[in-house]
């Protein structure tokens, strides 16, 4: 057991905040701080996974994604046209067409964004892993992504109960590994079917197999859009154990999707209003 001067000394990195090029959820004081688990809900299409993305390649920072939901060949160009700027489709046919010499300087800089695109990891994957990153640069991600939680492989599933069962044992090792290792732990989630269009904002009680009880922070996820080949993608902070929470998912910070580059560009500079 530790006394209060010797947390301080024994803390670590745990409470750091990574960077993250979010300003609205700044405003909401919002922030994703290292040794915590959270979760990013939403239905399918809503811009959960992009938004990973964005965290993982904005601030250049040891990150290890664990990619089940998207192939290798969506991640890179997606990730290439996050940090250069360049159009998506631009970057997917010079990717495809085998002329990718262009964009080597640029990911290459990227060098400690490690990707691991098995379908269905299981824990004992994560695991080995995490002790390769470990091994190659003598330190731990400082982020862990893992797309989506649904997706790791937590053994057999007979029933609703044990599925809301495994989960939540899913998430309670995944806040352990966030302790263990002083990363930010990310995991991408879904939310209950009469949210799935994700058209209007969700709850706390909207997020799927009723897990809430472990991450430290929890933001869910809506899109407007608006008949003109824009779209709006709304987070809302519904749980936050550091700052401020709206469980009604009424307050959000907002995002203009843009289309060419793939990136969330903050919508302006006011907060968010309560809706």
């Amino acid at each position: 057991m530790y006394s209060l001067a010797q947390s301080v000394e024994i803390r670590g990195a745990a409470g750091e905040p990574i960077p993250h090029p979010f300003r609205g959820l700044s405003k909401l004081e919002v922030e994703f701080r290292r040794s915590e688990f959270s979760l990013v809900a939403a239905g399918p299409g809503t811009g959960k996974s992009l938004f990973a993305a964005m965290l993982a390649t904005w601030g250049n920072i040891p990150c290890l994604y664990f990619s089940a939901d998207s192939s290798a060949a969506t991640q890179t160009a997606r990730a290439t046209a996050m940090i250069t700027g360049d159009n998506v489709q631009g970057v997917k046919d010079a990717l495809l067409g085998g002329d990718f010499s262009r964009y080597e300087k640029v990911t290459g800089a990227r060098w400690w964004l490690r990707y691991n695109f098995d379908a269905r990891p299981k824990p004992s994957d994560i695991e080995r892993h995490l002790l390769c990153y470990y091994e190659i640069y003598n330190i731990n991600p400082h982020l862990i992504i893992v797309d989506n939680v649904t997706n790791v492989d937590t053994g057999n599933v007979g029933d609703a109960e044990s599925y809301t069962f495994g989960l939540e044992g899913l998430c309670e090792y995944l806040s352990e590994m966030a302790r263990v290792t002083n990363a930010h732990v990310l995991g991408l989630h879904h939310v209950k079917g009469e949210y799935a269009d994700g058209l209007n904002p969700i709850p706390l009680s909207g997020v799927k197999g009723q897990i809430s009880r472990v991450p430290n922070l929890i933001l869910t996820a809506h899109k407007e859009i608006d008949g003109m080949n824009s779209r709006i993608l709304n987070f809302s902070p519904v749980k936050n154990r550091e700052g401020f929470e709206d469980s009604s998912g009424g307050t959000f910070a907002s995002f203009r999707l843009n289309r060419t580059n793939l990136r969330l560009e903050d919508l302006d500079d006011e907060l968010p209003a309560y809706v």
